[in-house]
């Protein structure tokens, strides 16, 4: 995920390194046109404690929204050469839909949990007809584990009517098996592998029959 990730990553000791909960909302525009995906991103305690360090810049215990912003930017920065670990594609199409750059983003920190977030604009807004469109929050690496949050995962922003989204459930066997894979096998996986894509939790948002 970028420089704040990367000083840690050494001191863990096997893939994913970082867990993120994930919570997010398909923004809909005017026509009924999808525009952009809105995240929040909530780091597990570790990474929370190490990204923060040395950021409490008047010491006095509480970590404010300007305190943070440099963390933020360093991060939403980085997620352009990951593709935003976000991949959008319309049923039938091969390719994925080109996202803007991250906007609107800002951090907060609880004490706890570090949460990151920002909206993702589609370069082109799009109109999913009668067409299912998925989202995909993973990292190809898998050297971040993204999971869609219990409660409240996926929501629809903006006027979408006769639109709804659902969370498919992780594949729980692929999840054993990588507990049983060391250090070694992720050093091998070449640059273009996308060995964390069997671990999306796919969310599809359908308009109209299907």
């Amino acid at each position: 995920m970028g420089a704040a990730i990367s000083c840690f990553a050494a001191a863990a000791d096997a893939h994913p390194h970082v867990w993120a909960t994930v919570r997010s909302e398909v923004v809909f525009g005017p026509e009924k046109k999808i525009t952009g995906i809105k995240h929040a991103w909530t780091f597990d305690e570790f990474y929370s404690a190490m990204a923060v360090q040395g950021l409490d810049a008047n010491a006095d215990g509480t970590y404010a929204k300007d305190e943070l912003e440099p963390l933020a930017k360093v991060n939403v920065d980085s997620l352009k050469d990951f593709d935003y670990f976000t991949f959008v594609r319309r049923d039938g199409d091969e390719k994925f839909l080109p996202l803007k750059g991250p906007q609107d983003y800002w951090v907060e920190y609880d004490g706890t949990a570090l949460t990151l977030h920002f909206t993702l604009p589609l370069e082109t807004p799009l109109d999913p007809g009668s067409k299912k469109v998925t989202v995909d929050v993973y990292d190809p690496s898998f050297f971040v584990a993204f999971g869609f949050a219990d409660k409240a995962p996926i929501k629809l922003a903006g006027s979408a009517p006769g639109c709804a989204a659902k969370v498919a459930e992780p594949d729980p066997e692929a999840a054993e098996d990588a507990k049983a894979l060391t250090e070694s096998f992720f050093s091998q996986l070449g640059p273009n592998a996308n060995y964390g894509s069997q671990f999306a939790q796919t969310v599809t948002v359908t308009c109209g029959a299907q």
